[in-house]
C-alpha cells in the first residue's frame, strides 16, 4: 500500500506489526516477523528514517508506530517536494539541448502507439502543463471514463487553468454528469458543444495529442501528439472557435445552472436526446417530455429551438 512513497513491502509488513501492538523490543519484533534480526533492524532504520516509526525512551529499547494519517501526509509532502525538484531539474537539461534541434520539423510530430501508451502520453502531457490546458471531449476513450481523473485535481491544485469542451455523446455516459458537476466544483470550466469533430488535449498552447485516426467509434488506441507548428496553431484556433460557440455546463455565473430545470435546458440545449437525458436526470422519458413541455408553455415557445433562444434571452443558458 505504501510501495508508491517508497516504503519496501517488508518494511511495511512490520511497521503494520507495531500498528496493532505498541511497545515491541527489536527481538519481539523478529518473533512476530518471522525474518532475522538484522533484517528487523534494518527495517526499523528505514521506517524510522521515513517518520513511520519511533523509539520510546527507557530501557530495554521499543518501537512504537507512528498514527497512518499524520505519518503518510508528511511522506506524501516530502515525495511531492522531491517531484518539483526534479521538474525543476528536468526545465534546466532543456538547455542542453542544442537550439537547432529544438524545432525542427522531423521532431513537431510523434505517433504513439498502444492503449496504455496513449493514456500514459497523455498523462504525461497532463502533468507537464503550467498555466492552461485545453480539452475536447467525446468517446471512446483510453481510460475508464466513469472514474474521475486525479491528474486534474492536480492541475487545479498548482493553479492551472483547465477548459474542457464535451461532446453530447460524452454527456450520455452513466454517471457522467456527475463526474463533470464535481470537476466544475474544484475549478473547471466546461461546456458543452453538439459536434465536437476530434479528441484533442492542448497543454500550455505548446503541444496537442489527439487521436492518429479520425474513426470517431474506434478505440483510441493511437495518437498524434504535435509540437509548435501551423498545426497545432490551427488546433487551437479550432477550439478556441468552439469554445466561443458552446453552451456552459453549471456555470457558477447562471443563476439556474444547479436546478432540475437548469441540468434540462443544458442537456437539451447541448443536442441529447429525450433517451440520454433521462438516463442522465434519473428520470422517465415520459417525465422529461412533460417538464420540456411545461418548459416551453413557461418560456411561450412552440418549438424547443424557440425554447432555447428565449432561455438564452433570459440568460438560463
Amino acid at each position: 500500500m505504501l510501495e508508491a512513497l517508497g516504503v519496501l513491502e517488508e518494511d511495511e509488513a512490520l511497521y503494520r506489526v507495531l500498528l496493532r501492538e505498541r511497545g515491541l523490543t527489536p527481538a519481539e519484533l523478529t518473533e512476530r516477523a518471522g525474518r532475522g534480526a538484522r533484517a528487523v533492524r534494518q527495517s526499523l532504520h528505514r521506517l524510522a528514517e521515513c517518520g513511520l516509526v519511533s523509539r520510546l525512551a527507557g530501557r530495554p529499547i521499543r518501537y512504537v508506530a507512528a498514527r497512518p494519517d499524520t505519518a503518510v501526509e508528511a511522506l506524501i509532502a516530502r515525495r511531492q517536494q522531491e517531484l518539483a525538484a526534479t521538474r525543476q531539474a528536468a526545465e534546466l537539461l532543456l538547455a542542453d539541448l542544442p537550439a537547432d534541434r529544438r524545432h525542427r520539423p522531423e521532431e513537431e510530430l510523434e505517433i504513439v502507439f498502444g492503449r496504455e501508451a496513449v493514456a500514459t502520453r497523455f498523462q504525461q502531457l497532463q502533468q507537464s502543463t503550467r498555466r492552461e490546458l485545453l480539452v475536447l471531449d467525446r468517446p471512446p476513450y483510453a481510460q475508464n471514463p466513469s472514474e474521475p481523473n486525479p491528474g486534474e485535481n492536480d492541475l487545479l491544485s498548482r493553479g492551472v487553468r483547465l477548459r474542457g469542451i464535451y461532446a453530447p455523446e460524452a454527456l450520455e455516459l452513466p454517471g457522467a454528469l456527475r463526474l463533470i458537476r464535481a470537476a466544475v466544483e474544484a475549478g473547471e470550466e466546461a461546456r458543452v458543444c453538439d459536434d465536437v469533430p476530434l479528441k484533442l488535449a492542448i497543454s500550455d498552447r505548446s503541444a496537442a495529442i489527439l487521436p492518429f485516426t479520425a474513426d470517431r467509434d474506434a478505440m483510441v488506441d493511437s495518437a498524434l501528439v504535435v509540437y509548435a507548428s501551423t498545426l497545432l496553431d490551427a488546433l487551437i484556433r479550432l477550439f478556441d472557435l468552439l469554445w466561443n460557440v458552446a453552451v456552459p455546463v453549471f456555470d457558477s455565473d447562471s443563476t439556474d445552472s444547479s436546478t432540475p430545470e437548469g441540468e434540462l435546458l443544458m442537456l437539451l440545449a447541448a443536442g441529447l436526446k429525450d433517451e440520454a437525458v433521462a438516463r442522465q436526470l434519473g428520470i422517465s422519458v415520459r417525465t422529461v417530455h412533460r417538464r420540456t413541455s411545461e418548459l416551453m408553455d413557461r418560456l411561450g415557445a412552440r418549438t424547443r429551438f424557440q425554447a432555447g433562444l428565449a432561455a438564452a434571452r433570459q440568460g438560463l443558458i
